[in-house]
C-alpha cells in the first residue's frame, strides 16, 4: 500500500514538473531539447504547409515536442520515470490541454498529420490520441471536423503495407468516435465513398459496419441504401479478404437490425418492417449460398456459415421467403462433405429445423433421408482430426433429430430401425444414442406414439452382445425410467437389466490379462448398469420378488465388490418401501401382499422353519450376517458399502435374527455415526475392526445357548475361498472366524473346523498362514487344549518325521513345503501362548509350546521363512511370559538355547546388505528375551551387543529409489537402538557404559559416512537412555570423559550433516551428565552458545562448521581437570588417521584449542600429552593435520620448554619426517628458534660442566639424560632451516665454541651415548655413516660460519682442509687450532666471547674439553686478545695447570700455548719468564714421550727470542746442558727441536755465558758436525744452521768468514769447511782436533748409518789435518805396542758410554774400527770406512817415508 501512494505522489509530482516546463513560453526549453535528431527542423517543414494556420501561440510546437517524447526510447530521467511513464504522461499533457483549447490542440494533431514522410506510429499515437481528445471534449467545431474526417478518410483508404493496415484500422476507429457527435459529418463521406457497381475499399466496408453497430438508430435510414449499394458490387468481389470484410459486415448489419426490431418505440427515424429488412436481405442471402459458399478459399465459406445465422433470423419468420430458404436446404448440406467445421453448419441446420416445428411448417419431405442421412453419419463416424467441436456437433445434431421427431415421428423411427438392421457397432450405438435424446426430451409435444415406436427399435437389437450397444440400450431403459416412461420398462426392460448385471460381473470375475481393452469395456458396461439399476430401484415402483431375489442373491453371489453399494441401497429402498406398505395400507393388491409374504417368509425360514418350496432360494441368516459382516471390513470401498450394509443389516434385522434385533437398532446407528465422521483418508481400520468384532460379540451373546455361532462358524469358514489373498475382508474373517469358535460351546464340533481350516489353508501364501495362525490364537482365548490337540492331531496326521514331509497328498492343488508348514505350525504354538490363559501357559509354555517351536526350527532346512516365524515365535512367547499376572519368580528354561539359535542367525546375515529383515526381527527378539529371566551376565550381554552392532552399522545405506530396502534399513536401526537399551538397563554404571561406548568405537571411527551417522545416533540414543536412568548417582571414572569427548569430537566437523547435529547432542549429553556428577558450573550463556553452535553445524560451509566446532572446544574445555584433558588428548591423537581428512582437521583443532586455553596448568601433564602426540604424529598424512599438531607441540614448548625439549632429544634415531617437521617448525619462528638452540647447546655443555643438583620439575627435565647425537643433528636441523638473514649473533661463538668441545669429545671415551634408562628405545638395525657425531658436528659448524658475513673465512676453511682435520680424530686438534686461527683473523667480532669459552673450557673437569680448549688457546697466545681483553693471566694461571697434568696431549698444548705467548704477547714474556722457563725446562726433563720435551724445547726457543740474557739467569745452564743432551736421541723431533733451541741459545748468549756457552759449544761440536748429514732433512738442516751460528765461538774469523761465504748444503761445501775448522784446529789446537777424532769414532757404532758415514768421514778429514806429533805418537804407539785384545777392551769402554782414552785409543785400533764397518749391511757405510782406510794408509805411509828423513 505504501508503494502504491508513493507511486502516485511521485506521478503527480512529475506530471506537475513536465506541464509546466511544456507549456511555458519559451519554445526553445527543456522539453524540445529532448527531440529526437529526425525532428530538429519540423517547425520548418510545417511553415511549407497551404494553407497555413494563424499563430497558435506557440502549441503546435509543444505539442510536436510531446509527440516526441511519445515516440521516443530514451532511458531513465532523473526522476526516476521511465519511457513508459514518459509517454504517458506526455499523452495526458495533450489531452488536459485540450480541455481548456480544444480547437487549438486538435487543429495542432491535425497539422502534425499532414507533416510528409511521418512515420506510422507516429500517426497512430497521434489517432489515439484524436480519440481520448473527441470522447471527452464531445462535439468540436465544424472545420476541424470536417478536416479531420477528409484526412482520417483518405488514411484509411491507403492501405499500402501491415503497418498501413494499422494505420487504417486507427483512422476508422477515430471516424467511428467522431460519429457519435457528428454522425452526418462522418457518414456522408462514407456514402460519398460507398459507390454502386464500384468496389470500394474495404475499410469503407469495416467502418459501416462499425457505424451500424455503434450508431443503430441513427444509421437505419442509410440501411436499404447501403445494403443495396453492397449487393451491387457482390460480383466485382473476387478476393477472398474483401469477401470476409462483407461478410463480417453483413452479421453486423443483421444483428442491427434484429437490434432495431426490437426497439422499434425508441426509433425516432421512418419504421421500416421487418418483412422489408427481409426482403432486401434475401438476394444477398441466396447469393452467399449460390455463389460464396462455393468458394474453395476455407475462410470465405466460414465467414458466409457464420453470417447465414442473423440473416435466417430476419428470414425465416417470413413465410414466403422460409420455403425458399427450404429449397437452399441441399446446398447447405453438401458442405458436410467439405473441410469446414461441421458445427456451423448443423447450427444454421438446426435454426431452420427448429422454425419449422414453431411454425409449423415442416420441411419439405423431400429433402428428409438426405438430412436424415448427413446427419446420421454425423453421429456415428468418427470426427476428421480438424473438427474441434465434434462433441459440441453431435449435441446440436440432437436437437435437430428432436425438431425432426416431432414433424415426421414415423419417418424417423422407420429410418432408425433401417439403420438398426446394420451390423456396425457404431451405426447402432449412434442410432440408439439418438433415439435416447428422443426419449430424453423434455417436450410435452413428443407423443407416446413416438416413444413405442422408439421401444420397438430398441427391442430389436437387445440379442446384440456388443459391449457399447449394450450400454447403450441400459441408458435408454434408465431414461425411460427417469421421463416418466417406468410401465414400458417392467417386462423386457428389468429383464433386461439383471442379465447384464450377472453377465458383467461374470465377466470381470473371469477376465483375461491378454483382453485388456474388452475389460475396461465390460467394467463400463457394469457402471452403466448399476447407474440404470439405481434409477429404476428409485423410481419404479411395484418392483417384482424375482429383481429382488435377483438383486439379494447377487450380493452373496458376486465377487464385483464396487456394486455392491448401490445394490444395497436399492435393496433398502425396496424393503423399506414393502415395509411401508405393509405399515400404510392394509388393503394392499396382490402383488404387494406377495411382496410382504416373501419377507415374513423369510422371516418363517430364519426362525427355524424349513424352505418353502419356491423357484427361488433365499440365502441364509447366518450366511447373510457373515457375507455382510466380512465385506463390512472395508467401510469405504465400493463409494462407501459399509454404511449401505449396515442400514440394509439394519432394515432386515427382525428377518435375518429377531433376537438380535433390538441389540442391532441400538448399535448400528453407532457404526454408521463412526462411519460418517470419517472418511476413508481418517478412519483406523485397526479401531473399525475392534467395533465390528465387538458387534460380533454382542450378538453372539444374544444366541447363547443355541448352535447359531456354531452356524456362522460354518458360514465364515466356508467364505474363506471367497475372498483373494490379501485382503482385508479375509484378514477380518480370519478375526471373526476365530472369535465366534472361541465361543463354541461344542469342543469336539470346533476341532473338526479347526482341522478343516488346516488342511484347506495354502501355506505358500503369507496372508492365508498368517490368518489361519490369527485364528488359531484368538480361538485359544477359549479352547486352549482343542487347539493344542488340533496341532498335535494335525502333526500326526500328515506323518511329522525327518523322513518323510510329504503333505501334498492332503492338498493336491497346494502342494505344501515342509519348511512352510513348519514355520506356521511354530507361529500357532507361539500364538496360542500369547493369546491364552496366564495360567494355562504356566503349564505349557516350556513344553509342548516352546519345545515343538525349537523342534521345528532345528529339524529344517532353515531357509529365511523358518527364520522369520522363529523369530516371531521367541518374540510372541517373550511378551506372553513378560505378560504374565502369576508368580514373578518364573525362570525360562528355554531361553539359553533359543539365544544361541538366535545369535547363530545374526551371525549368517551378510554383513554389507540387507536381504530380509531376519537380523531386524533376531534382534528384536533378542530384546525381549532380555527382559525374562534369568536374565543375561555382563558378558552375554557384551557379546550379544556386540553382533547385533555389527550385523547392522555395516549395512550400506538404501538407494533413495528402494522404499522395501529403506524400511528395512530403519527397522534394523531402530530394534537396534532399542535392544542397546534394554541391555543397558541391566548394567546401568560407568562400567556398563564404557562397554557400550568401546563396542560403538571402530564404527563412530569408521571410514564409510554412513556407519559414522548411524554409530552416532546410536550413542545419543544411548547416552540419552544412560542419563535418564542413572542421572547422578554413580560419577564417571577419572578420565573417562575425557576419553568420551574426544571419541565423539571430531565428529562434530563430520561431511555428513546428521552425524555432525548428532554429535553435538552427544557431546551436550555428556556435558549434562558430567555438570550434574561434578556439580561444576553450567549456566544458561553457555547452553545458548552450544545451541547457536549447532545451529552453524548445519551450515554447508566448511569454515563455518570448523569455528562451530572450536567454540565447542572452548566452552567444553573449562569443564575439565587435567587429568581428563590429557585423556581427552590421548583420545584425540587415536583417532586421528582413522577417518578421513576433515575429522583429523578437527581433532587438531580441538587439540590446539584445549592446548591454548589450558597449556599453563598442565605442567605435570606435558611429557603425557608430548608422548601421545609424537606416538601418533608419524601416522599422519595430511600435511595441515600434522601443521597443526605440530603447532600444538611448540605451544607446550613455549610455556614447558625443559620437558618438551628432553622428550624430542629422546626420540630415536634416524631422525623420522614428524620429528623433522616439529623441528622445521620451530625454525619458523626465529625467536623461539633461538631460544630452543640455546636449549639444546646447553644440553651440550651440560657434559663439560659440573652436574647440578635438581630443584624443580623443569631441572629435572632439563637435566635428563639424553643422546648428544640427537642434540646435534637438531640442531643442525635448525641452523640449516631458520631463517639465512639472522646471522645469530648472540649464539654463534657460544654454538662455534660448544660443537668444537662436542667434536673434541667425540674423539674420546666421552663419544659413547649415555643409557636413557627413562626412556627405552629399540633401534632395529645401524645408523647410517652420515649420522655421527663428528659429521654432524662439523655440518653444523659449517651452516654456522655461512652464516658470517665472511665469504673469505668460509672459502679459506675449505681450501685449508679445516673440515677435514677437525672430521679425523689424529687431526683433531691440528684442525681445532687452525679453525680458530682462522676465526681470529677473520671474525673479530666473535674473538672476545671465544677467548671467554676457552677459558672456560680449560678450566673443565672433562678432559676432552680442556684439551679442546687448550688446543683453541695455542692460537688464541698468539694473538694479542687476551692480553687486551685480560685474559691473559687467567689463561696462564689454566696452561701452568695443564702443564703439570699427565695427559700428554694436554701437557704438549699447554706448552705450545705458553711458547704462543711470545707471539702474542712479548711484552709479558718477561714478565712471566720464570714461570715459562720453569715449566718449559721442567717438560724437557720428562722422559716418558719424545712430545713434550719436543714442544718444550720448542716453546723455549719461542720465549728465548723475547728475553735477554740477564732474564734467563741460571736457567741458561740447565737450558743448555738438557738441550745439548738431545742431539743424539733417537727422535728425529727432538734432535731437530734441540738443535733449534741451541741455535736460539747462541743467538741469546751475551758476555756473561760466552765463555760457559763456548764450552758447551766445543762438547757439543762433534754431534753437530756429524748431524749435518742426519738422515732427516730437516734436522741436517737445523744443524747445519746450529754449527754455523756457533762458529764464531772458535774465535777464528777465518772460519766465520768460511761460513759465512760458503752454500753448506753439499756434502763438498760441508767437507771444506771441516777440512778448513780441522786445519784452523791443527795450527791452534791440535789437542781439541785429536779430542775431537776420538769423540768421533765413538760414532761409528751409531744406530743411524748416515751418522756412521758421517764420523768415517769426520775421522778421515780430521786424520788428513791432524798435526803430525799427534800421529807420529799414535802412528809408533800403534805399530809397536798394539794388541788387539787391549783395544778391543779400550773400545768397549768407549761404547759403554765413556770417553776413549786418547792415551789408550791408537792408531791400530782405528783401523780395527774401521775394518768392521767395511763389514756393514749399508753399502755406503762400507764405502765411507773403505774411504777412511785409505787415507789412514795414505798418512801412514807417508809418515813412514818421511821419517827417516827426519831421522838422519
Amino acid at each position: 500500500m505504501y508503494i502504491r501512494q508513493r507511486t502516485e505522489l511521485l506521478l503527480a509530482l512529475y506530471f506537475c514538473f513536465i506541464l509546466e516546463r511544456v507549456w511555458s513560453k519559451e519554445p526553445e526549453n527543456e522539453m524540445a531539447e529532448s527531440a529526437i535528431d529526425s525532428n530538429e527542423d519540423l517547425s520548418e517543414e510545417t511553415e511549407d504547409l497551404e494553407p497555413l494556420e494563424p499563430d497558435d501561440g506557440g502549441t503546435f510546437q509543444q505539442v510536436t515536442n510531446l509527440l516526441n517524447i511519445i515516440d521516443s526510447e530514451s532511458k531513465m530521467d532523473a526522476a526516476g520515470a521511465g519511457p513508459d511513464m514518459r509517454k504517458t504522461l506526455a499523452s495526458v499533457i495533450i489531452t488536459e490541454k485540450a480541455t481548456t483549447k480544444p480547437c487549438m490542440v486538435m487543429n495542432a494533431l491535425i497539422r502534425c498529420l499532414q507533416v510528409p514522410e511521418i512515420s506510422t506510429q507516429r500517426k497512430v499515437n497521434i489517432y489515439n490520441i484524436l480519440q481520448e481528445i473527441i470522447q471527452q471534449e464531445g462535439e468540436l467545431e465544424e472545420q476541424c471536423v470536417h478536416r479531420l474526417v477528409t484526412i482520417a478518410s483518405k488514411e484509411m483508404r491507403e492501405i499500402l503495407e501491415v503497418e498501413g493496415y494499422m494505420k487504417a484500422e486507427v483512422a476508422s476507429d477515430t471516424l467511428v468516435a467522431l460519429s457519435r457527435n457528428h454522425f452526418s459529418v462522418v457518414m456522408y463521406e462514407m456514402q460519398h465513398r460507398l459507390k454502386p457497381l464500384e468496389l470500394t475499399e474495404e475499410f469503407v466496408i469495416i467502418t459501416l459496419a462499425k457505424l451500424a453497430n455503434g450508431n443503430v438508430f441513427e444509421f437505419m435510414p442509410y440501411m436499404g441504401i447501403t445494403l443495396a449499394t453492397i449487393f451491387t458490387m457482390l460480383r466485382l468481389v473476387n478476393e477472398a479478404k474483401m469477401r470476409q470484410v462483407i461478410c463480417g459486415a453483413m452479421e453486423t448489419f443483421c444483428e442491427t437490425v434484429q437490434f432495431y426490431l426490437r426497439h422499434l418505440e425508441d426509433s425516432m427515424y421512418p419504421v421500416m418492417t421487418e418483412e422489408q429488412f427481409a426482403i432486401k436481405l434475401f438476394p444477398m442471402y441466396r447469393y452467399f449460398v449460390t455463389v460464396w459458399l462455393r468458394s474453395h478459399n476455407p475462410e470465405v465459406k466460414l465467414g458466409v456459415i457464420k453470417s447465414l445465422r442473423p440473416m435466417l433470423n430476419l428470414l425465416l419468420p417470413n413465410d414466403d421467403l422460409r420455403e425458399e430458404v427450404y429449397d437452399y436446404l441441399p446446398l447447405l448440406l453438401a458442405e458436410y462433405q467439405g473441410s469446414l467445421e461441421a458445427l456451423f453448419i448443423t447450427q444454421v441446420l438446426r435454426q431452420i429445423l427448429e422454425v419449422s416445428v414453431i411454425t409449423s411448417t415442416p420441411v419439405p419431405q423431400m429433402h428428409l433421408h438426405t438430412i436424415f442421412t448427413e446427419l446420421h453419419i454425423q453421429v456415428c463416424t468418427k470426427a476428421p482430426v480438424q473438427q474441434q467441436y465434434s462433441s459440441q456437433n453431435v449435441r446440436e445434431i440432437e436437437h435437430c433429430f428432436i425438431a425432426l421427431a416431432r414433424s415426421y415421428p414415423k419417418e424417423l423411427m422407420k429410418f432408425f430401425l433401417s439403420q438398426m438392421e446394420m451390423s456396425k457397432e457404431a451405426i447402432r450405438v449412434g442410432t440408439l444414442t439418438l433415439i435416447r435424446a428422443v426419449v430424453g426430451a423434455d417436450d410435452p409435444r413428443m407423443n407416446i406414439k413416438t416413444i413405442c415406436l422408439a421401444i420397438r427399435v430398441v427391442k430389436n437389437t437387445i440379442s446384440d452382445t456388443r459391449s457399447k450397444v449394450r450400454m447403450a440400450i441400459l441408458r435408454i431403459i434408465g431414461q425411460l425410467a427417469l421421463s416418466g416412461f417406468q410401465d414400458r420398462i417392467k417386462g423386457w426392460g428389468l429383464k433386461y437389466v439383471s442379465i447384464q448385471l450377472t453377465l458383467s460381473t461374470y465377466k470381470l470375475t473371469n477376465r483375461r490379462e491378454s483382453f485388456h481393452q474388452r475389460d475396461l469395456e465390460e467394467k463400463m458396461v457394469h457402471k452403466v448398469t448399476m447407474d440404470t439399476v439405481k434409477i429404476i430401484t428409485s423410481a419404479v415402483s411395484g418392483m417384482t420378488n424375482e429383481f429382488w431375489v435377483r438383486l439379494l442373491c447377487y450380493i452373496m453371489e458376486t465377487d464385483n465388490m464396487e456394486v455392491l453399494t448401490p445394490i444395497c441401497i436399492s435393496l433398502t429402498n425396496l424393503a423399506e418401501r414393502q415395509f411401508h406398505i405393509m405399515d400404510g395400507e392394509a388393503n394392499t393388491t396382490s402383488k404387494s401382499r406377495h411382496g410382504v409374504g416373501h419377507i415374513l417368509v423369510w422371516a418363517k425360514y430364519t426362525s427355524g422353519g424349513e424352505s418353502p418350496s419356491s423357484s427361488v432360494d433365499l440365502p441364509a441368516p447366518q450366511k447373510l450376517l457373515a457375507r455382510l459382516l466380512v465385506l463390512m471390513s472395508s467401510p469405504y470401498e465400493g463409494e462407501g458399502r459399509g454404511i449401505a450394509m449396515l442400514n440394509l443389516l439394519r432394515t432386515l434385522s427382525h428377518s435375518i435374527a429377531p433376537s438380535m434385533a433390538d441389540m442391532w437398532e441400538l448399535e448400528i446407528p453407532l457404526l454408521i455415526k463412526y462411519l460418517e465422521e470419517h472418511t476413508k483418508f481418517t478412519w483406523n481400520q485397526e479401531i473399525w475392526e475392534d467395533k465390528l468384532i465387538q458387534f460380533l460379540r454382542l450378538s453372539l451373546k444374544k444366541t447363547r445357548g443355541s448352535n447359531w455361532s456354531l452356524r456362522l462358524g460354518k458360514e465364515l469358514n466356508n467364505q474363506i475361498e471367497s475372498f483373494d489373498s490379501p485382503s482385508l475382508e479375509k484378514s477380518f474373517l480370519y478375526r471373526a472366524l476365530g472369535f465366534t469358535l472361541a465361543t463354541g460351546l461344542e469342543a469336539d464340533k470346533v476341532e473338526v473346523l479347526l482341522l478343516e481350516l488346516l488342511y484347506k489353508t495354502d501355506y505358500s501364501k503369507d496372508f492365508d498362514r498368517e490368518g489361519v495362525i490369527l485364528c488359531f490364537g484368538l480361538c485359544a482365548q477359549g479352547q486352549v487344549k482343542t487347539v493344542l490337540s488340533v496341532l498335535q492331531d494335525f502333526e500326526e496326521r500328515i506323518h511329522e518325521s525327518e523322513e518323510s514331509w510329504q503333505i501334498g497328498a492332503w492338498r493336491k492343488d497346494h502342494p505344501w513345503r515342509r519348511e512352510t508348514v513348519k514355520s506356521a505350525l511354530m507361529v500357532m504354538y507361539s500364538c496360542v501362548a500369547l493369546h491364552c490363559h496366564w495360567q494355562m501357559l504356566l503349564t505349557h509354555v516350556d513344553t509342548p509350546i516352546t519345545a515343538k517351536i525349537i523342534h521345528h526350527y532345528t529339524s529344517s532346512s532353515q531357509d529365511i521363512c523358518l527364520k522369520m516365524a522363529f523369530m516371531k515365535s521367541v518374540v510372541q512367547i517373550s511378551n506372553a511370559i513378560e505378560n504374565l499376572k502369576g508368580p514373578g519368580d518364573f525362570q525360562f528354561a528355554q531361553k539359553t538355547t533359543l539365544t544361541a539359535i538366535i545369535v547363530a542367525i545374526i551371525k549368517a546375515e551378510p554383513t554389507d546388505h540387507l536381504v530380509s529383515p531376519i537380523r531386524t526381527m533376531a534382534m528384536d527378539a533378542l530384546l525381549h528375551l532380555s527382559k525374562v529371566k534369568p536374565f543375561y551376565s555382563t558378558e552375554e550381554n557384551s557379546e550379544l551387543m556386540d553382533i547385533s552392532i555389527h550385523s547392522v552399522i555395516s549395512l550400506q545405506p538404501p538407494g533413495k529409489d528402494n522404499e522395501s530396502i529403506k524400511t528395512l534399513y530403519t527397522n534394523a536401526l531402530c530394534v537396534l537402538k532399542q535392544l542397546m537399551e534394554g541391555l543397558l538397563q541391566r548394567q546401568m554404571d560407568p562400567k556398563g557404559l564404557q562397554e557400550m561406548v568401546h563396542l560403538l568405537e571402530k564404527w563412530i571411527l569408521s571410514e564409510k559416512e554412513w556407519e559414522r551417522e548411524k554409530a552416532m545416533n546410536l550413542h545419543l540414543c544411548l547416552m540419552q537412555s544412560y542419563i535418564q536412568s542413572i542421572g547422578v548417582c554413580i560419577p564417571l571414572k577419572l578420565g573417562q570423559f575425557g576419553t568420551l569427548i574426544g571419541l565423539i569430537a571430531p565428529c562434530t566437523c563430520d561431511s555428513n550433516k546428521r552425524t555432525r547435529l548428532a554429535s553435538a547432542d552427544v557431546l551436550s549429553s555428556l556435558l549434562d551428565l558430567h555438570a550434574s556428577q561434578t556439580c561444576s558450573s553450567w549456566d544458561v550463556c553457555k547452553e545458548l552458545e552450544l545451541a547457536r553452535c549447532k545451529e552453524d553445524l548445519q551450515s554447508l560451509e566448511v569454515e563455518k562448521i570448523f569455528s562451530a566446532s572450536s567454540r565447542i572446544a572452548k566452552v567444553i574445555c573449562m569443564q575439565f581437570n587435567c587429568d581428563e584433558v590429557v585423556s581427552l588428548i590421548q583420545k584425540l591423537c587415536e583417532n586421528i588417521g582413522a577417518m578421513d581428512l576433515q575429522h583429523d582437521k578437527a581433532s587438531v583443532t580441538w587439540i590446539d584449542t584445549f592446548l591454548q586455553i589450558r597449556v599453563k596448568e598442565l605442567e605435570d601433564k606435558v611429557a603425557e600429552i608430548l608422548g601421545a602426540i609424537l606416538v601418533h604424529l608419524p601416522v599422519v598424512e595430511h600435511q595441515e593435520v600434522r601443521r597443526n599438531l605440530i603447532e600444538g607441540i611448540l605451544l607446550l614448548a613455549h610455556y614447558h620448554q625443559e620437558t618438551v625439549l628432553t622428550s624430542l632429544l629422546r626420540q630415536p634415531l634416524p631422525m623420522q619426517s614428524h620429528l623433522v617437521e616439529v623441528w622445521l617448525a620451530v625454525a619458523e619462528n626465529v625467536p623461539f628458534a633461538r631460544l630452543m638452540l640455546h636449549g639444546l647447546m646447553g644440553r651440550l655443555q651440560s657434559r663439560f660442566t659440573p652436574r647440578a643438583t635438581a630443584t624443580s620439575k623443569a631441572d629435572i627435565w632439563r637435566l635428563a639424560a639424553v643422546d648428544p647425537l640427537m642434540t646435534l643433528c637438531t640442531i643442525h636441523l635448525l641452523i640449516e632451516k631458520m631463517d639465512k638473514d639472522d646471522k645469530l649473533p648472540d649464539l654463534l661463538p657460544d654454538l662455534i665454541y660448544t660443537l668444537l668441545m662436542q667434536l673434541g669429545s667425540s674423539q674420546g671415551p666421552e663419544a659413547v651415548s649415555p643409557v636413557l634408562k627413562t626412556w627405552r628405545l629399540i633401534h632395529t638395525g645401524t645408523l647410517p655413516e652420515e649420522i655421527n657425531l663428528q659429521r654432524i658436528t662439523i655440518k653444523c659448524m659449517q651452516l654456522l660460519f655461512k652464516r658470517l658475513d665472511s665469504e673469505r673465512l668460509v672459502h679459506m676453511l675449505e681450501e685449508q682442509g679445516v673440515w677435514a682435520l677437525l672430521e679425523s680424530g689424529a687431526t683433531f686438534l691440528q684442525g681445532a687450532g687452525l679453525l680458530a686461527r682462522l676465526c681470529i683473523r677473520n671474525a673479530e667480532g666473535y674473538r672476545q666471547r671465544l677467548a671467554e669459552l676457552v677459558l672456560r673450557g680449560m678450566a673443565s673437569e672433562v678432559l676432552s674439553c680442556r684439551v679442546s680448549s687448550t688446543a683453541i688457546c695455542v692460537e688464541f697466545m698468539r694473538d694479542p686478545i687476551l692480553y687486551q681483553e685480560r685474559l691473559l693471566k687467567p689463561a696462564m694461571r689454566l696452561l701452568e695447570k695443564g702443564v703439570d697434568q699427565r695427559d700428554e696431549v694436554l701437557q704438549v698444548l699447554s706448552l705450545r700455548a705458553l711458547g704462543n705467548m711470545a707471539l702474542g704477547a712479548p711484552k709479558k714474556v718477561r714478565q712471566y719468564r720464570k714461570l715459562l722457563l720453569e715449566k718449559c725446562l721442567y717438560s724437557l726433563r720428562d722422559a716418558r714421550s719424545t712430545s713434550v720435551p719436543s714442544e718444550g724445547m720448542e716453546a723455549l726457543a719461542k720465549i728465548l727470542a723475547e728475553l735477554r740474557e740477564g732474564d734467563v739467569g741460571s736457567f741458561f745452564d740447565a737450558i743448555s746442558e738438557q738441550c745439548r743432551s738431545f742431539f743424539d736421541n733417537e727422535s728425529e723431533l727432538l734432535r731437530l727441536k734441540a738443535f733449534l733451541l741451541f741455535s736460539k741459545l747462541a743467538k741469546v748468549v751475551r758476555a756473561s755465558k760466552k765463555h760457559f756457552f763456548k764450552g758447551e759449544v766445543k762438547r757439543a761440536w762433534v754431534p753437530l758436525m756429524l748431524h749435518c748429514q742426519d738422515p732427516c732433512p730437516d734436522a741436517a738442516q737445523a744443524c747445519v744452521e746450529t754449527m754455523y751460528q756457533c762458529v764464531h765461538f772458535w774465535g777464528c774469523k777465518g772460519l766465520v768468514d768460511s761460513s759465512g761465504q760458503r752454500d753448506t748444503r753439499g756434502a763438498d761445501e760441508m767437507a771444506t769447511f771441516q777440512t778448513t775448522l780441522c786445519s784452523v784446529l791443527t795450527q791452534k789446537k791440535p789437542a781439541v782436533l785429536y779430542s775431537f777424532l776420538l769423540e768421533t769414532m765413538t760414532y761409528i757404532k751409531s744406530n743411524l748409518s748416515r751418522i756412521r758415514i758421517a764420523s768415517c768421514n769426520l775421522a778421515g778429514v780430521i786424520m788428513k789435518q791432524m798435526s803430525e806429533h799427534y800421529l807420529k805418537k799414535a802412528g809408533l804407539r800403534g805399530i809397536t805396542e798394539f794388541h788387539d785384545s787391549q783395544a778391543l777392551g779400550l773400545w768397549a769402554g768407549a761404547e759403554a758410554g765413556g770417553q776413549p782414552n786418547c792415551q789408550v785409543l791408537t792408531l791400530p785400533f782405528v783401523v780395527s774400527a774401521l775394518q768392521e764397518l767395511q763389514l756393514d749391511a749399508d753399502p755406503g757405510v762400507q764405502r765411507a770406512a773403505l774411504e777412511t782406510l785409505k787415507i789412514l794408509d795414505t798418512c801412514s805411509q807417508h809418515r813412514l817415508l818421511a821419517s827417516p828423513k827426519g831421522i838422519s
